[in-house]
């Protein structure tokens, strides 16, 4: 077995962004008041991810910055509802920001997995867009930080993933050879895409099978399948 170094995405794929996201919208939703503002939390919680989304995308190709995006993000939600209320959207991000890393729920197998993994021999690290003193908290409170020897958040790099130079920051931090490194991922421009055109191996983290790509693509729908995969790679 030659793969020896593993680098893991975050959100998405160890941690369940999208649940854990939502229980702490749902919480502030109902803590603030904003549900006597709108009609329905799957309204508000629909709004809010798609302007999120589109603020992401803005960051990452760094035309917003990360103050802009945690101060707009509830601003423009709260606009598109059609509701004025500055000062409750600002107590909203903030919220956030605490509560969200704070919500512990994983993947399937996660820690059986990467258990196992580290029992065979593997160095495992992250490579994730997230901020960084979220993400060490979200990591911390799932009692992951065990597992990984590095934690590379693209903050830090300067620049967010599939930008190779974050695979080559983590590669040189890591003392990792790229012909030896597997990155796992939900993403499939920012972690395969972007991982192989670095030199890595990517492997396509995918529980919904609901992305049609090419048949060569290594893809995982749960993480009991990465053992058996990086045996063949």
């Amino acid at each position: 077995m030659h793969k020896k170094q593993l680098f893991f995405d975050l959100d998405r794929t160890l941690w369940d962004f999208e649940a854990n996201s939502r229980k702490a919208l749902d919480i502030l939703y109902h803590d603030l008041g904003v549900d006597k503002l709108t009609t329905h939390f799957i309204q508000f919680h629909e709004t809010y991810k798609s302007v999120n989304h589109e603020l992401w995308e803005l960051y990452a190709k760094n035309k917003i910055s990360k103050e802009q995006l945690r101060n707009q993000r509830f601003i423009q939600t709260f606009e598109r509802l059609g509701i004025d209320e500055p000062v409750l959207a600002a107590e909203m991000g903030d919220g956030y920001i605490e509560i969200s890393p704070e919500q512990t729920l994983l993947f399937p197998n996660t820690k059986e997995i990467l258990t196992e993994l580290k029992q065979a021999g593997f160095q495992m690290n992250i490579i994730t867009n997230g901020f960084e003193e979220v993400q060490y908290r979200k990591l911390k409170n799932c009692d992951l930080t065990q597992f990984f020897d590095h934690v590379i958040c693209s903050e830090a790099v300067g620049y967010s993933k599939p930008d190779k130079r974050v695979y080559d920051y983590a590669l040189d931090q890591s003392k990792s050879k790229r012909e030896h490194s597997v990155m796992i991922g939900d993403d499939m421009k920012a972690d395969v895409l972007g991982s192989e055109a670095a030199g890595l191996t990517g492997v396509l983290f995918d529980p919904g099978i609901k992305k049609l790509y090419a048949s060569e693509i290594h893809r995982i729908k749960n993480l009991s399948e990465l053992p058996m995969l990086l045996l063949k790679l």
